[in-house]
């Protein structure tokens, strides 16, 4: 399952409420290409208890800089819109899903 990429549009909407994870990520970037089959694991796993979208900061520049992304990838992880824990570089999975667990 393809994780949905959010626009400058629907950000805000789609991270207002309950636990979402959202990955900041290039096209370019080559640890984000390590991390994206991590991140669709966890958007597969996920029992709805919380959501996982991705943002190009490209195509989103806007959204990245409200939340001032400087490397990428970037995991967000927030909680009722807020951000609660920021991950930024490769993380395995056991580690961003221990983040997820502590706001679930």
């Amino acid at each position: 399952m393809a994780v949905e990429h959010l626009t400058e549009d629907i950000f805000e909407s789609k991270i207002a409420s309950g636990v979402v994870l959202v990955d900041f990520f290039a096209t370019w970037c080559g640890p984000c290409k390590m991390l994206s089959p991590i991140v669709e694991e966890i958007a597969d796993e996920c029992d709805g208890s919380f959501s996982v979208y991705k943002v190009d900061i490209d195509e989103a520049e806007d959204v990245a800089m409200d939340f001032a992304i400087m490397s990428v990838p970037t995991l967000i992880i927030f909680k009722d819109g807020v951000e609660a824990t920021r991950m930024i570089g490769v993380q395995p999975k056991t580690a961003i899903l221990d983040a997820i667990k502590k706001l679930v």
